[in-house]
């Protein structure tokens, strides 16, 4: 926990001292990193198309609880250096003492910490929650902090620009250094006269989307950060524009345009050669609708488009008609999304400095002209106690300290522009956010389109937003102020007690998160009474951004706000290679909704094979919503996504980064539904991107037009072809069938005439027993040492294919002591440790007919004997079934001596070869159905949706700015 010296009643001028701080997550007298296991890893990165090593660097070091892909994406894209040279980072310690040790040195310098034991405590507590992956900065900080570079930590940037030549040509300048440093920037260009006026010469203007043709060029040459991947970038126009009409056209048209050169025979993809001769494909544009505009919407009333010289109306028009067109542009090619411009600036803290007239790249960032944030994201999943309730005060305790050092970073931070630098430096905006809501909330049982999801998103919503203005407020009490603070004084505080009202309004529905409200009340009121007296030290707080590369790092399932994409993942090993699991979150949701282990069992590997929940074995159907994900067979509703950012909206200074997915289907008028009630809901911004809707997008399995040609070509070749079958003899040879580096197990305690000990088994991917670990006796002893070498002879002989029938066979009924009494209610005797260890693997592996040959049932199948004269079940199972199934299959490999192979062409439906690389690609091959993403221009791979941008699994390349 953190004070100020003088607590909550605020500092008297010339008595100010620094924050004491509390330890709350590091231990004194031991370094965060003697308290964690280290272990050496090689990162090695290809192409998945070419093959291409793309990158290398071996023996680099990471906790052992980090994930593989995480270490590879933090040494691929932060390590600093060149690969090979001694000045190369190698270790995750030199990354984060390099980053941390220049947000502690700036601290101290700049009078945040009243000792230096504070100091100290500020250090470990940063760097305890970095390794452990608590939360992350935004990239641009581990990017640049702490190197020869310029410091910049901000990875949005809004710009502005005026109606002159000189105004338009420092616009292109300005966004080329920002995207050259790896950044994204958006801006309004509604001061730009329309093409509809006349030029002090006499001319005719030329307009803002002429103007565009110049920027988007300059976007699509520079390389963001000297990688592949493209600028981000965001353009804004007024709805009461006269140009409005053009500008919500233009890409629709440029759509109509890539189809047309595509069937021509062109290479349109996103990447191909021929895509370049296509106009503004490099930004998001938005509308920027108001209150009246949108009342014109709703009455079917007229609206007038007024001139930019002169402010009056020189055009009238249809709003309905002009709201369809908006909807109809976006539900062609996603472009526009729409900014509700009155809302914006009605949550707006600094009115007196000037209104907020557009967003960064992914909207989340909205402020002031000429401005900047930096971000940091929170892992929600790590808040997260044992008993499945969420641990709000560490929370706020974590948030404490990360706000801290975010306004801490704009002290020795550097800016693209001077004009960004002095209103950042004037405005201080921050942007804490989270990510690992879609996981937080199935683990919690709690679906994200209920209104418990809802309840329990808003209220750590609240309680993160509250804290940051709290722990603000008690900043400018020691370093003062921000400089635009006493301007805007009143506004601020009005939005302050915007906020608290939007969250006395929430409705709990449990107690967990009636523990998380409560505490962002007591918060909220310390807000009010500490701001009152100190002021605030930042104009804003928070935001939800996109988390793509960050939350890799943190090891997240899901980005920022966003729902799970699948409940199935692609998980790289190390040592290479990779495998398909089951979202970990869903078992530990199971569990909390009271399934039993072996219900567990089976929902899991139904979901393993299938994708979905729907008809797995035993879930109630109450329960499916909980499943519910962004893509797949029981996708979301659109409008619940729209319901989901409406609950957070009212607790957040910003936005949020977030895409409204829709099928294929879907019409026009959902859009507009879905424009309209977003701006009913209070929401400030709001994009939709209908599936399949851009042709420039390859697609790994040829969606869209690609797929059918391909399907169409694969069809009448396989008619036109005879399918010929060759039989051949082989001898059997046995191969071992190893184990994968990641797999199922189970343990078991047991007690067998009073002697103790565990057994380890482990499963192959197909449910089959692939090894057995038995514990008895003291390390070291004679016994222990005959048991190690029986479990390794008996787990060789299981995988070099020996069914473990035979081993039940041979060793149950062997007698030796220790015999007698077990604690196992299906085993309750047992002859010797072997016959039980033998008895339990059958019931625990071995069919019911297999079993039953064998003699060995269960407690309730002799129960069953007795009531009805037979062991066998009524209906099999379906989880049983399945386990037969997997049996069968492995008996089936391991079996014959001779065995004929037949060969015959693959079916057209799936190429031979197609193999996924990443969840977007698995997702497809397990659904059927593309996945409309690009992929990555580094490695190949699908990328995948992540807020209003796409994120690559891979190498953790994103296509926006954060």
């Amino acid at each position: 926990m953190t004070e100020t010296v003088s607590g909550s009643t605020g500092q008297q001028q010339g008595q100010k001292q620094g924050l004491k701080l509390e330890r709350v997550f590091s231990t004194e007298g031991l370094h965060p990193y003697d308290a964690i296991t280290w272990e050496r890893r090689d990162v090695v990165q290809q192409n998945w198309k070419t093959g291409e090593t793309v990158f290398e660097q071996r023996g680099v070091e990471f906790p052992d609880f980090w994930s593989v892909n995480a270490s590879t994406i933090v040494t691929t894209k932060y390590f600093r250096g060149a690969v090979g040279a001694e000045n190369r980072e190698w270790s995750l310690k030199q990354l984060i003492d390099r980053v941390v040790g220049k947000y502690v040195a700036a601290g101290r310098d700049n009078g945040y910490f009243a000792t230096e034991a504070d100091v100290q405590v500020f250090e470990h507590e940063l760097t305890w929650l970095l390794v452990n992956q608590y939360f992350s900065f935004n990239s641009p900080v581990w990017f640049n902090v702490g190197t020869t570079a310029p410091q910049q930590v901000s990875a949005c940037f809004i710009l502005s620009v005026d109606d002159s030549m000189d105004s338009i040509l420092n616009w292109y300048k300005e966004e080329g250094f920002i995207f050259k440093g790896g950044s994204g920037a958006g801006l309004n260009l509604s001061r730009i006269r329309s093409s509809k006026e006349l030029l002090k010469s006499g001319g005719t203007a030329s307009g803002p989307v002429s103007f565009m043709r110049g920027a988007d060029a300059s976007a699509g040459t520079i390389k963001s950060g000297g990688a592949t991947r493209r600028a981000a970038k965001m353009v804004v126009l007024d709805v009461d524009h006269p140009d409005i009409e053009e500008f919500v056209e233009t890409k629709k048209n440029e759509e109509n345009k890539i189809r047309a050169l595509r069937d021509a025979g062109f290479d349109m993809d996103l990447g191909g050669k021929d895509i370049t001769s296509v106009q503004y494909q490099n930004a998001n544009n938005s509308v920027r609708v108001s209150d009246e505009f949108m009342r014109a919407v709703e009455d079917g009333t007229s609206f007038g488009l007024k001139a930019r010289s002169t402010g009056e109306v020189i055009e009238t028009v249809d709003a309905r008609e002009l709201f369809h067109k908006i909807s109809e542009a976006a539900w062609a090619c996603a472009d526009p999304g729409l900014q509700y411009d009155d809302t914006i600036n009605d949550w707006h803290t600094n009115p007196e400095t000037g209104r907020i007239t557009a967003s960064n790249p992914c909207s989340e960032y909205m402020s002031l002209d000429n401005s900047s944030c930096n971000l940091a994201s929170l892992n929600l999943l790590k808040f997260l106690r044992d008993d499945d309730t969420f641990d709000a005060k560490r929370f706020a305790q974590a948030v404490e300290f990360i706000i801290t050092a975010m306004d801490i970073s704009i002290c020795f931070a550097d800016f693209p522009t001077e004009p960004i630098g002095k209103t950042t430096r004037d405005y201080r905006q921050l942007g804490i956010g989270y990510a690992n809501l879609g996981a937080l909330l199935m683990a919690m049982g709690l679906g994200y389109d209920s209104d418990g999801g809802r309840a329990m998103a808003a209220t750590i919503t609240s309680l993160m937003t509250g804290t940051s203005y709290r722990r603000s407020a008690e900043l400018a009490g020691i370093v003062g102020p921000y400089v635009g603070y006493a301007r805007n004084a009143d506004a601020h505080k009005r939005v302050m007690r915007k906020h608290q009202a939007a969250n006395d309004t929430v409705r709990t529905l449990h107690i967990s998160d009636a523990e998380v409200h409560k505490l962002a009340t007591q918060e909220w009121a310390a807000v009010q009474s500490i701001g009152a007296e100190n002021g605030f030290r930042n104009a804003q707080a928070s935001v939800l951004a996109p988390t793509g590369t960050i939350g890799f790092m943190m090891d997240c399932d899901t980005t920022g706000i966003e729902p799970d994409f699948s409940l199935v993942k692609f998980k790289k090993l190390v040592g290479g290679g990779s495998m398909q699991i089951v979202n970990q979150t869903i078992p530990r949701a199971l569990v909390k909704l009271g399934y039993q282990p072996e219900q567990v069992e089976a929902i899991v590997a139904y979901i393993g094979e299938h994708g979905h929940v729907i008809d797995a074995p035993g879930l109630k159907l109450e329960h499916y919503e909980i499943f519910d994900t962004a893509m797949g067979a029981r996708a979301l509703k659109p409008m619940g996504h729209v319901r989901m950012m409406a609950a957070c909206q009212p607790f957040l200074s910003g936005a949020i980064s977030k895409t409204v997915n829709l099928p294929e289907s879907a019409t026009v008028e959902e859009i507009e539904d879905i424009y309209f009630q977003s701006w009913k809901l209070g929401l400030k911004a709001t994009a939709c991107y209908r599936d399949n809707c851009k042709v420039g997008q390859p697609l790994a399995d040829g969606g869209g037009k690609a797929k059918k040609d391909a399907a169409d070509a694969a069809d009448a070749a396989a008619a036109a072809d005879v399918v010929e079958k060759i039989v051949e003899k082989i001898v059997y040879a046995p191969t071992r069938k190893r184990l994968p580096k990641s797999r199922v197990s189970r343990t078991t305690s047991f007690t067998v005439g009073g002697a103790e000990g565990y057994m380890t088994s482990g499963a192959h991917e197909d449910g089959s027993l692939g090894e057995v670990f038995l514990k008895l006796g003291k390390q070291g002893s004679t016994l222990a040492g005959v048991m190690d070498a029986f479990s390794i002879a008996t787990s060789i002989g299981l995988q070099y294919g020996v069914p473990l029938e035979t081993y039940v066979s041979k060793f149950t009924n062997l007698r030796f002591e220790p015999a007698g009494l077990t604690d196992d209610p299906d085993v309750r005797m047992a002859q010797s440790i072997m016959d039980y260890i033998f008895r339990r693997l059958a019931l625990d592996y071995m069919t019911f007919d297999e079993r039953s040959m064998l003699g060995i049932y269960t407690a309730e199948e002799r129960q069953r004997h007795l009531e009805t004269g037979s062991y066998e079940p009524l209906e099999i199972s379906e989880a049983e079934s399945l386990k037969t199934e997997h049996v069968e299959a492995a008996k089936a490999e391991a079996a014959p001596v001779e065995a004929e192979i037949v060969s015959e062409a693959p079916a057209a439906a799936e190429p031979a070869g197609r193999a996924a690389k990443t969840s977007a690609e698995l997702l497809e091959i397990i659904t059927g159905t593309a996945v409309d993403s690009p992929l990555c221009f580094t490695c190949g791979t699908k990328m995948r949706p992540a807020g209003s941008c796409y994120v690559c699994e891979g190498c953790g390349s994103t296509s926006g700015c954060s």
